[in-house]
């Protein structure tokens, strides 16, 4: 079963120092972690190390994987593929893209959502980036006044821009819920 994603937009490549950390945060943070390739991780994420004291009632760890993208790391061609349709982001975030990170969740729980979007803001934390994140037409309104947003559009889909700020204060919002 597929789960939420998000996605991290750069605007240059991460330094190599960069990666490390991320690394690091993300052996930290699991109970399983396996490195398929620098920059490529595939890892059960523990939801407690994110905060997260609710996991209904089920195993805190969930499985994620964490895959950074782009011009010289990762599969270019995916990069290329996911960003050919978005619309020009440099008005909306101050730049285009060159690189991107993906997190993706492999279970479909409000918690695998909620981890979704904590460990999002934890990677930006270590890498930086603007976090996309594709929504609901009713989740515009409830986004749109938060922390941490830097842009949101409703066409051609509906969509947010923001720092980890506004995922961490996304996240706390009554029934929140990525898209998958």
């Amino acid at each position: 079963m597929s789960g939420p994603v998000l996605v991290i937009e750069l605007a240059e490549t991460v330094p190599a120092i960069s990666i490390q950390r991320l690394r690091e945060l993300l052996v930290r943070s699991s109970s399983r972690f396996e490195e398929k390739r620098v920059g490529e991780y595939d890892l059960n994420i523990h939801a407690e190390s994110l905060g997260i004291a609710d996991t209904g009632g089920i195993d805190g760890r969930r499985p994620v994987m964490v895959s950074l993208m782009g011009p010289g790391v990762g599969d270019e061609g995916i990069f290329e593929a996911e960003h050919a349709d978005e619309v020009d982001q440099d008005p909306l975030i101050g730049f285009t893209p060159t690189h991107a990170v993906d997190v993706i969740a492999f279970c479909d729980r409000p918690v695998d959502h909620v981890a979704t979007a904590l460990l999002t803001a934890a990677v930006m934390d270590v890498i930086g980036g603007i976090a996309n994140a594709e929504l609901l037409e009713d989740q515009v309104p409830i986004v749109t006044g938060l922390p941490g947003i830097i842009a949101t559009m409703t066409e051609p889909w509906p969509a947010a821009y923001g720092s980890g700020e506004f995922l961490r204060a996304w996240a706390r919002q009554p029934g929140f819920r990525l898209l998958q």
